[in-house]
């Protein structure tokens, strides 16, 4: 089966692939898992590349035509989940994580939301995760703020020199005092309450 079996929009968005980015879903899709190994230098435009793929096999896959025979459509779906599993194991961009919580929403695939939890604490820098935290999508939004109250108590106190991100890093400091019962977390917030009474 070919890649152009499926539709100008998949087969334009694949040729839009870097022959490396495309590799690694091909690699991924003949071994039926992603690849762990990380010795292929994934970067920003990986990401973008195969988050427009998704999108265009996701697209397809929810078009209500009968023009896809279903060998073809089970073919796309998998080629799809492929996708999505590539970007699951490398990606760090906010972007892409509502992306794929959105997907794994739609689906009810309420694992992969919790794998894409577990990749959020382990795996993005805290500014991502602060964009995160005011995302309009509830649940990614939830997720977010999870991971934020969960963080350590340095690097939540780093974001508050940030413009963008102090009120989020502050939220996540109270959730610690009143969820966890943090003594230092307690400090640095009333030491920021303290501050913003004297202005």
């Amino acid at each position: 089966m070919r890649i152009d079996d499926f539709g100008s929009r998949i087969a334009s968005a694949w040729s839009e692939l870097r022959p490396a980015t495309r590799g690694l879903v091909e690699r991924a899709l003949q071994a039926g898992t992603t690849p762990t190994a990380r010795n292929f230098h994934y970067d920003a435009r990986a990401d973008l590349e195969l988050s427009r793929f998704l999108a265009a096999l996701d697209d397809r896959a929810a078009e209500e035509t009968d023009a896809l025979d279903p060998e073809k459509d089970g073919k796309l779906k998998s080629i799809a989940d492929t996708c999505a599993a590539v970007l699951l194991e490398k990606t760090e961009s906010a972007e892409v994580f509502e992306q794929l919580v959105k997907r794994a929403e739609m689906q009810r695939d309420y694992r992969r939301i919790d794998l894409l939890a577990d990749a959020l604490t382990s795996r993005f820098p805290p500014s991502e995760i602060c964009e995160l935290a005011r995302s309009e999508d509830t649940i990614v939004r939830e997720l977010a703020n999870e991971a934020l109250a969960r963080c350590p108590i340095s690097i939540l106190a780093a974001l508050l020199n940030d413009p963008v991100d102090s009120e989020t890093a502050r939220a996540a400091l109270r959730r610690q005092v009143v969820e966890y019962g943090s003594e230092e977390a307690r400090q640095i917030v009333n030491a920021l309450d303290q501050a913003d009474d004297m202005l």
